[in-house]
């Protein structure tokens, strides 16, 4: 199964990306799971998040760079604080994006600040916790109750410094990603199959994580 999380770069686009988001999941059952999506800036927020909830959608997406708001701006710890009050799984793009300029709208010292104000429960921050900032990450990061997810990292990050994070922040916490298309599903499981060579570790990564955070156990 994939996830599909659908970013809402405005707040208009509400109806029309989450109507989308249930089709994708009905038509595809099993094999595609998509999240749905809010702006931060939207004026009833509370409203659409209970209207995902009630929808069969399981979490949301936020991208603080394309949505334009930092992370710890007061709009965006209303949507984590309510979406997590609701049960949603909270994904958020964190560090730099590689087609945006700076500033870096989700940095591991932003987002560390919410995590200890706001305290969510099913918080998975991509590309490791922070793409290009990891030894920030591994700093206030690793070992705070988030999930990290692989996403368009592999590449990039060392080798050493991916293994060292997954050691200090268990790797019961950490989710496969790739950001398909930019990084194709099979290499990065043949790239983590050569990195782990701990089988329990490795299908914990490659799916059992998932499975657990997706089913609300664990």
């Amino acid at each position: 199964m994939s996830v599909v999380l659908p970013v809402a770069t405005k707040p208009s686009q509400f109806n029309s990306i989450n109507r989308f988001a249930c089709e994708v999941n009905e038509k595809y059952e099993g094999k595609i799971l998509s999240f749905g999506g809010l702006h931060p800036y939207s004026e009833n927020y509370k409203d659409e998040l209970k209207a995902i909830k009630n929808m069969g959608l399981i979490g949301i997406k936020l991208h603080p760079d394309y949505q334009e708001v930092f992370i710890d701006d007061i709009a965006c710890k209303n949507v984590i604080y309510e979406a997590s009050a609701l049960g949603l799984i909270i994904l958020v793009h964190a560090g730099r994006d590689i087609g945006y300029p700076d500033p870096v709208h989700c940095p591991p010292e932003k987002m560390r600040s919410v995590i200890d104000e706001i305290k969510p429960e099913k918080l998975v921050l991509a590309h490791m916790g922070g793409w290009e900032q990891w030894d920030m990450v591994e700093e206030l990061l690793c070992g705070e109750n988030v999930w990290l997810d692989t996403a368009f990292s592999l590449e990039y990050i060392k080798k050493e410094q991916f293994k060292r994070i997954i050691d200090k922040h268990g790797y019961e916490r950490i989710l496969f990603a790739t950001d398909s298309p930019w990084s194709p599903q099979r290499e990065y499981i043949e790239r983590i199959t050569k990195l782990l060579p701990d089988e329990k570790v490795r299908n914990a990564i490659l799916g059992e994580n998932a499975r657990r955070l997706i089913n609300g156990v664990g």
